[in-house]
């Protein structure tokens, strides 16, 4: 494992060797991350993370004066650690959810765990599973209902309770905010929500201040009081602004709000907010990306900052000149590169660091601003030769219709970048989601085998704006796509890829643009690949996760458009346009993207005549969790783009794995 004492200069060491020069060894990129997310307890004596196996994610506690391990919680199979926060130096609260599927987005299921830093006391305080015999049913007296909770304040000077919002079992249901006891689950409600699916942000001092939520039209509406007790009063209505505000945080002094506001054009920015004059002033705003994460005052819940991801990463303060933004300035030359800080103690004077880079999945820094001394605490991925990694770069470009768009391309290490094979990989989602430039294990692999791949984030993808975001509604096989084609000419136009040794592939809507793309662009692309996909549009108005609820429904119908339309531009329809191989791979679990998907677009290819392989796995989901599955599945990928573009197969044939759908 890396390991350093950070002085002075602070510089990362070690390594392992790289595979075979003649094949893609997949060991190193499929083996599980170490950790994922990792927060330093208030007092300083532990850090928590979560720790992905194979179908779920755990909670390791470490303490870190001499690195072992004291306390763990590991969840139900297919159940994940998604959130977590310290609410004490000894005690720990967890958020659950499902993710049916290594692709899948968390679903959090509501549920709300604790659990002291030994591991000791763990309790389900609050979720449809307290009902049950298991944990959560000895400590009387709580609130045994079908509700969901969600954390919403830690509240840093209460060292017993939490804010939690609460979401009754009900479709788009109106929710409150309750003062809740992390020991004995036993909650006090404190508000209740005028809108849908209300979120509730609160002051320093855990006074509920904010709500924002959006019933089953979807339009998003912000709410605001003054004190407790007080009228909710709407300070933003979608409809009208044409904008979606959320709140963030307040000032120190508690003078001011911090608002997340859409604007007409361009990038999302932070404002101010007095809620005395209701005057609104930019504090923040990047030029080309959306804030991505923000940044707090170390020990507090005030908004100080924001990360950017764009085509570097960058860091952004409402003061430049304050001590949050010297901090990190120093952090960032010291590191050589972006830096964010996850947590820290509760006096602000120990910090938790975590870097990373497109070739480098991430490492952790414990690091003592008063010392000024840092220490490496861990890394995701110790196995990977960072200085062997694939080279990744931002691109510009601009769409047909002038829209600029962003991406990345990723470069064989040692490669001159030049008359490449190359494999375009949209993104999926595929609204609001996007590709940011960090290391991706996937796009590690085909580089690997020596092909460039290309990431571009058409319209439709987030962290652009809203104006971006908006330009692709209902423009699946449309303006999404050309944004797509566009970009693979242009990259043959700079002379990056050989126009004769083109592929294209993706995962759910990267797997939809994938057939459209061979389907559209008869010519541009020798071969194409879906993972997971979502191949006719009008199955997803009848099965799948979307259209469960009526705001699901909305979501469909503006985003994709009428579903009597939607034939028209579904793969299953167009497969005798599509005229080179195919490879296709599904999940019989798959609640995002149902089996059924793949099963027709591999019946249309046959009754087309185009050459299609399969691979199905009745057990797994929206991606393969079982390391069997996930190797077996890369084997046949690059055996599959091999004899298209010529580049490198795996070191091994992978073993067939069990559970395969007939």
């Amino acid at each position: 494992m890396r390991r350093t004492m950070l002085t002075a200069a602070l510089v990362v060491v070690g390594s392992v060797a790289a595979g075979s020069a003649w094949a893609v060894d997949l060991t190193q990129f499929l083996r599980q991350e170490t950790f994922t997310d990792i927060k330093i307890s208030p007092g300083g004596e532990y850090v928590a993370a979560t720790v992905p196996m194979e179908d779920s994610t755990a909670i390791a506690v470490m303490r870190l004066a001499d690195k072992q391990l004291v306390g763990s919680f590991r969840p139900p199979q297919k159940n994940h650690a998604y959130e977590f926060d310290w609410v004490s130096n000894e005690r720990l609260l967890i958020g659950l959810a499902e993710k049916w599927g290594a692709l899948d987005k968390p679903n959090p299921t509501g549920e709300l765990y604790a659990i002291d830093a030994n591991g000791n006391r763990g309790e389900l305080l609050v979720g449809y599973r307290v009902e049950s015999k298991g944990p959560g049913t000895r400590i009387q007296p709580k609130k045994v209902e079908a509700v969901a909770a969600f954390l919403a304040d830690d509240l840093p000077g209460d060292e017993r309770n939490v804010l939690v919002t609460v979401w009754p079992f009900a479709e788009d249901p109106f929710t409150r905010v309750e003062r809740m006891d992390v020991a004995s689950g036993r909650r006090v409600r404190m508000a209740s929500s005028p809108v849908r699916r209300g979120e509730f942000t609160s002051d320093g001092q855990g006074e509920v201040r904010f709500v924002h939520g959006s019933g089953s039209d979807n339009v998003n509406k912000l709410y605001y009081r003054e004190r407790s007790g007080d009228s909710w009063k709407m300070i933003n209505d979608e409809a009208v602004s044409k904008r979606i505000e959320t709140a963030i945080g307040f000032s120190a002094d508690g003078s001011l709000a911090y608002l997340q506001a859409e604007q007409t054009q361009g990038p999302d920015a932070i404002v101010s907010w007095n809620p005395q004059t209701g005057e609104r002033a930019v504090v923040l705003r990047d030029e080309v990306v959306d804030p991505y994460r923000i940044i707090h005052r170390p020990g507090t819940h005030v908004p100080v900052g924001a990360l950017y991801m764009g085509d570097t990463p960058r860091t952004r303060f409402f003061d430049e000149k304050s001590p949050e933004a010297r901090l990190y300035r120093s952090l960032e030359a010291a590191f050589g590169g972006p830096v964010y800080i996850t947590s820290s103690t509760r006096d602000g004077r120990v910090v938790l660091v975590e870097t990373w880079s497109g070739t480098n999945p991430g490492d952790f820094y414990v690091y003592d601003t008063e010392a000024r001394k840092a220490d490496h605490l861990i890394s995701r991925s110790d196995w990977i030769d960072i200085d062997r990694s694939a080279t990744v770069r931002p691109v510009a470009l601009k769409a047909r219709d002038g829209l600029p768009l962003h991406g990345f391309l990723t470069v064989p290490s040692g490669s001159d970048g030049r008359n490449l094979p190359m494999v375009v990989m949209p993104h999926g989602g595929p609204f609001h989601v996007f590709d940011n430039g960090q290391y991706d294990r996937e796009t590690q692999i085909l580089a690997a085998a020596g092909y460039a791949v290309l990431q571009v984030n058409f319209r439709g993808s987030g962290n652009y704006g809203r104006a971006h975001a908006q330009a692709g509604a209902q423009q699946w096989g449309a303006a999404m796509q050309d944004d797509v084609t566009d970009a693979t000419r242009w990259a043959i136009a700079q002379g990056i890829a050989d126009a004769r040794r083109i592929c294209i592939y993706g995962a759910s809507y990267g797997a939809y643009a994938a057939m459209m793309g061979a389907a559209r662009e008869q010519g541009l692309y020798q071969c194409a690949a879906g993972y997971v996909g979502v191949y006719d549009l009008p199955l997803m108005f009848a099965r799948g996760d979307v259209q469960e609820r009526d705001s699901g429904v909305t979501f469909l119908r503006e985003w994709l458009g009428d579903p009597a339309k939607l034939g028209a531009v579904s793969p299953v329809n167009l497969a005798t346009q599509i005229k080179v191989p195919v490879f296709l791979a599904a999940g019989g679990e798959d609640k995002r993207a149902p089996i059924q998907h793949t099963e027709r677009m591999e019946a249309a290819l046959k009754r087309a005549g185009t050459p299609v392989e399969s691979l199905y796995y009745k057990t797994e989901g929206h991606g393969f969790y079982t390391l069997a599955h996930r190797t077996e599945y890369y084997d046949k990928l690059l055996a599959f783009l091999s004899r298209s573009l010529g580049g490198k197969t795996a070191q091994a044939s992978a073993p067939a794995g069990k559970g395969k759908a007939p």
